[in-house]
């Protein structure tokens, strides 16, 4: 069953590569408990098949980085980046998109945490295996509060210009 606006996020965990320790956080991947990353945050979250792609690397991410700060002014707390890759790779994409300190690139390396929304996609013909769909959500304390799933291919409806529009 997929998420839908006015659910609860579910718990689970997302794994985030630090390269700076400090704040309880090693450097390295670290996981995190999604309840308690959402609590009492306002969190535009969006989601992509894969760290370095084209459509992901040229054009989801730096929609978001060219909204940050007007998202910001509208109370966003965080900005995340799903992605069913492992935390490494997360990492690295993160300093190839210049984004550090900027956009939390979190890692969901088995899919688990995408299988719990219902937000797989699966690539297995195309050699990808299952990945996540393209989506956005806006997230307040926990509860999905817009959602915009993509179509097969597209990217019309989860960049940073139509988050800052629900924001």
């Amino acid at each position: 069953m997929t998420i839908k606006v006015g659910d609860r996020l579910p718990e689970g965990t997302l794994q985030e590569f630090i390269e700076v320790e400090g704040n309880g956080c090693t450097i390295g991947p670290n996981t995190f408990k999604v309840e308690d990353m959402v609590k009492g945050k306002k969190i535009a979250v969006f989601a992509l098949p894969g760290a370095f792609t084209p459509t992901c690397s040229a054009k989801h991410v730096p929609s978001y980085l060219t909204n940050l700060d007007a998202l910001k002014g509208k109370g966003v707390d965080e900005v995340w980046c799903i992605s069913v890759n492992d935390a490494f790779v997360m990492g690295a994409w993160s300093k190839d998109q210049k984004a550090g300190g900027k956009i939390r690139f979190m890692a969901d390396g088995s899919a688990d945490y995408t299988k719990k929304l219902g937000l797989t996609l699966d690539l297995t013909a195309r050699g990808l295996g299952v990945r996540s769909n393209r989506y956005s959500m806006l997230v307040e304390d926990g509860v999905v509060k817009t959602l915009n799933v993509e179509g097969p291919g597209k990217f019309e409806v989860s960049d940073g210009a139509t988050m800052l529009k629900q924001a």
